[in-house]
């Protein structure tokens, strides 16, 4: 697909990765360079939010640093888990993924006839 503003934006909102108020695309996991490079490479918007949840699995453990926990002085931050959040994003990157037109269809399934009753061994 050819990236447009359009585009960007509802896959920014698929992969829920929306650039905060007065911020950039620096402030998110994607930079408009890699939304765009997964759109270019996708045909169809599911595709390309299936591969981008894949990619956020892959990164859960570097983008923390395998933190689960952090605390300064008083102040403690508790975070889901690394395997939760990895969890999360393989079955959102599934869930785009079974979106996609002609993945898994029935329609394009067959089953190749028994030829000699080579079925039957």
């Amino acid at each position: 697909m050819t990236p447009t503003d359009d585009l960007r934006n509802r896959l920014r909102r698929a992969l829920d990765e929306a650039i905060p108020t007065g911020s950039t695309d620096a402030d998110t996991r994607f930079l408009d360079s890699e939304i765009d490079e997964l759109l270019t490479d996708a045909a169809y918007l599911e595709a390309a939010a299936a591969e981008g949840w894949t990619r956020k699995a892959a990164r859960a453990i570097s983008e923390r640093g395998g933190l689960e926990e952090s605390s300064v002085g008083s102040e403690k931050l508790k975070f889901v888990s690394i395997d939760s959040y990895r969890r999360h994003c393989l079955d959102m990157a599934a869930l785009y993924r079974a979106r996609v037109p002609g993945v898994g269809s029935r329609v394009l399934a067959f089953e190749a006839p028994d030829v000699l009753g080579a079925a039957q061994s």
